[in-house]
């Protein structure tokens, strides 16, 4: 790869709108996800709208906008949410866009096989180095794989764009076009932490080690929980995405991935969701290695950290177990995300933790999260066989190997005690649970 990666950058520099006529009717565009979503060249597809049909956009959750999936849009573009992002959640309720349930770690395995083949892929990056490499900085995910993949690649280059370390980088020779736009990341606002998560986050915090390995989310539960592990030695990262919350932790020397015995001393990584200020953090930073999601979600490397602790969340679980995360009855909400791998993995660690982390309610008090049967339509993401750890603000329930009637009594016991009665009473109608018990529970509580 010589020099010569800067005369054909030069021969295939456009316009937005140049670059796009690429888009063609019947094809299957992926946009890049999460922080890094190309909104330049999202603008200029919009302005491509009214002359095709059919056009399919396919990505995970955005952080920008969603313009394509407008009323108006219907017949000249039509989403598949590969997980459900708020911009695109009602358009898929309403049956102007679609939902494919998949793990992150399988996505790219479609585009791989070709049994979701990708026409056009618009992809963010930094500008070229010296050698003609440019990085994909906060966002590697499914996207790499994506341009890989791709019969066409549309790079918005963006010198706002980290340079991130890790299996990110694609040469210039890869890229058909290329559009200049400098602009700001889109940014993801920091939750607003409540006391009911901060107490769910005291009961998570008591059960990380030192020397652990994290994988957590984004939201007001993990943001409430890294904190609290300023104490902690040694801990490590291994997790598809993270946040600002982990700077602090790095900077007090208690995130160094000192113990890790599989990739020690780096924080491994797909995506990064967060603020400028974590943009800036990750910059040519060698301590985030970033992978595609295939990698950092893959089971069997999870698997490999010793001490594993995973900590996901919920919308709804049942006295047996099974849980709910992607799907409010049968009104979609996110996806299957990437609990699953990790359940799995943190299950198959030494000493590892799969923990579900949710508040007993919802709508302010007025519905359980814990019920005796799931809603009609909810979808079952994580199986009631690989649930472990389920931690509320009332303490935490450890259900492996446990009877249908040791799991009904556990949750109960760190449900909210406004509903406790009446799940007892679910329970005396199964004849899973007894009188005697409900009592025996009540006098030990």
């Amino acid at each position: 790869m010589s020099m010569s990666w800067e005369m054909e950058y030069k021969k295939r520099l456009k316009t937005a709108d140049d670059a796009l006529q690429c888009v063609q009717s019947g094809m299957r565009v992926y946009i890049q996800p999460g922080c890094a979503e190309p909104e330049t060249l999202v603008e200029a597809l919009m302005r491509r709208g009214p002359e095709v049909y059919d056009v399919e956009i396919v990505h995970m959750m955005t952080m920008g906008c969603a313009p394509y999936v407008a009323p108006e849009m219907a017949g000249h573009f039509r989403h598949n949410a590969v997980f459900i992002g708020a911009n695109v959640r009602d358009a898929i309720n309403d049956g102007r866009a679609d939902y494919t349930p998949i793990y992150l770690s399988e996505i790219e395995g479609l585009f791989e096989s070709g049994a979701m083949p990708i026409d056009v892929a618009l992809i963010e990056v930094s500008p070229p180095d010296s050698h003609g490499f440019c990085s994909f900085g906060v966002g590697v995910d499914t996207t790499l794989t994506a341009a890989k993949c791709a019969k066409h690649v549309v790079a918005q280059i963006n010198d706002n764009m980290p340079r991130t370390y890790g299996d990110s980088f694609i040469h210039v020779n890869e890229i058909n076009d290329f559009v200049e736009s400098s602009r700001p990341l889109c940014a993801l606002k920091k939750p607003i932490v409540t006391d009911l998560q901060i107490a769910i986050a005291r009961n998570v915090s008591g059960l990380i080690e030192d020397g652990a390995v994290l994988q957590t989310g984004i939201g007001g539960i993990p943001d409430a929980v890294l904190p609290m592990l300023m104490d902690r030695k040694d801990l490590g990262v291994h997790s598809e995405l993270v946040s600002d919350g982990v700077i602090p932790l790095i900077e007090a020397g208690v995130l160094t991935g000192a113990r890790k015995n599989f990739k020690p001393r780096k924080i491994i990584l797909g995506f990064a969701l967060g603020t400028k200020h974590l943009f800036e953090f990750v910059d040519n930073n060698p301590i985030f290695e970033f992978h595609p999601t295939a990698y950092t979600n893959d089971p069997a490397f999870i698997a490999r950290n010793d001490k594993m602790v995973a900590i996901n969340s919920a919308l709804q679980i049942d006295l047996t177990g099974q849980v709910c995360s992607d799907s409010i009855g049968n009104q979609f909400y996110s996806g299957i995300g990437g609990q699953v791998d990790f359940l799995r993995g943190a299950s198959r660690s030494k000493g590892g933790k799969p923990i579900i982390a949710i508040s007993s309610t919802a709508k302010q008090g007025t519905i359980s999260r814990i019920v005796p049967m799931l809603d009609p339509g909810a979808g079952v993401v994580t199986s009631r066989g690989l649930v472990r750890y389920v931690v509320t603000e009332y303490g935490v329930a450890f259900l492996h190997g446990k009877s249908i009637r040791e799991r009904a009594k556990a949750l109960i016991e760190i449900a909210h005690p406004h509903f406790r009665n009446e799940l007892y009473e679910y329970c005396e109608k199964t004849k899973w649970l007894q009188n005697a018990q409900r009592a025996q529970t009540a006098v030990s509580r």
